[in-house]
């Protein structure tokens, strides 16, 4: 994983600060939105509500949200044209390759060539737009909106940070076996699509039919890990809800907090829920991409040096 993130950082480090320094800018003002939220249900909830201020209250939070969505806007456009031009700096290295193992006269492997030029390349691309920048978003939106919790109310922040170590735990176990599906996947449809390369497609379409069928068992058992795992998260999403609310109005109940605390701390929890959700899938993401750029590496044999842009990527 290490290699492949200094492959995308000497490819693309200027452009890469920029979408870093936009991220930390949205992910510090993910948690103000909740400050608002919280200062208006105690106004409403106050004796000397007024109109005035519940005005200004609403328009402060309006006013944060505009600017939220307009960095992460600029941020979008920005990692998305990063990874288009990631995609095409790929293509045109596994082309220069292709055309040199053509010249040599070593053996073009046709449909594994075609395979990672078309897709292959598109998903590593794609990936290395958002590689750093993605995360720096949905960690710092987790530190920001979980650091607000636990300044409001310390065991609310607690039961918001129980929920995610489990969940880093149980990804990180489960991803292990998915990767060893998406390498067996990758190669059984590379040795597929050359063989349909073939001049006498018939007396190889036996064989290809029962690769297809080990393509389809490999991706069979790779979707009962990521449900299963699914599923288990999903139950530590609810159990942190129902506690939050629990706890939440035991110490409102007590006159131990107010309800617009635990009403910001609610929608807090939601608000993590999202980036953790995220950085599950993210993580999976990089770690399937990981083989898949190992994978591609192997298509420029044992000197890779000769194609000085692409091996910036190894």
């Amino acid at each position: 994983m290490l290699k492949l993130y200094k492959a995308i950082w000497r490819a693309s480090a200027g452009r890469q600060i920029i979408l870093i320094i936009l991220s930390i800018a949205i992910a510090g003002l993910a948690a103000v939105p909740l400050e608002f939220q919280r200062d208006i249900i105690n106004h409403l909830t106050s004796g000397d509500a007024g109109t005035e201020r519940l005005i200004l209250l609403g328009a402060g939070m309006l006013a944060v949200i505009l600017l939220s969505l307009a960095l992460k806007w600029v941020l979008g456009f920005r990692a998305g044209t990063l990874g288009e031009d990631m995609i095409r700096l790929i293509r045109q290295r596994l082309l220069v390759r292709s055309a040199d193992l053509g010249e040599t006269g070593e053996t073009v492997r046709k449909g594994t060539m075609t395979t990672a030029i078309s897709a292959e390349a598109e998903e590593l691309g794609k990936f290395a737009g958002g590689a750093f920048s993605d995360p720096v978003v949905q960690i710092g939106t987790l530190i920001s909106v979980i650091g607000y919790i636990s300044s409001t109310q310390p065991g609310l922040g607690l039961i918001a940070f129980s929920m995610i170590v489990p969940q880093i735990i149980i990804v990180l176990m489960s991803q292990r076996k998915v990767n060893v599906f998406v390498a067996e996947r990758v190669r059984i449809l590379r040795s597929a699509t050359d063989r349909l390369t073939a001049e006498d497609i018939n007396a190889v379409a036996r064989d290809i039919e029962t690769q297809f069928d080990e393509i389809f068992e490999t991706r069979r058992r790779m979707f009962l890990w990521k449900l299963s795992a699914k599923f288990t998260l999903s139950v530590i999403n609810g159990a942190g809800t129902v506690g939050i609310l629990m706890l939440g109005g035991w110490l409102v109940l007590q006159g131990r907090t107010d309800v617009g605390t635990v009403v910001a701390a609610t929608s807090g929890l939601s608000r993590i829920q999202g980036p953790t959700a995220f950085l599950i899938a993210f993580y999976r993401q990089v770690s399937a991409n990981r083989i898949k750029y190992e994978l591609m590496l192997e298509l420029f044999g044992p000197n890779p040096e000769r194609y000085r842009r692409i091996n910036s990527l190894k």
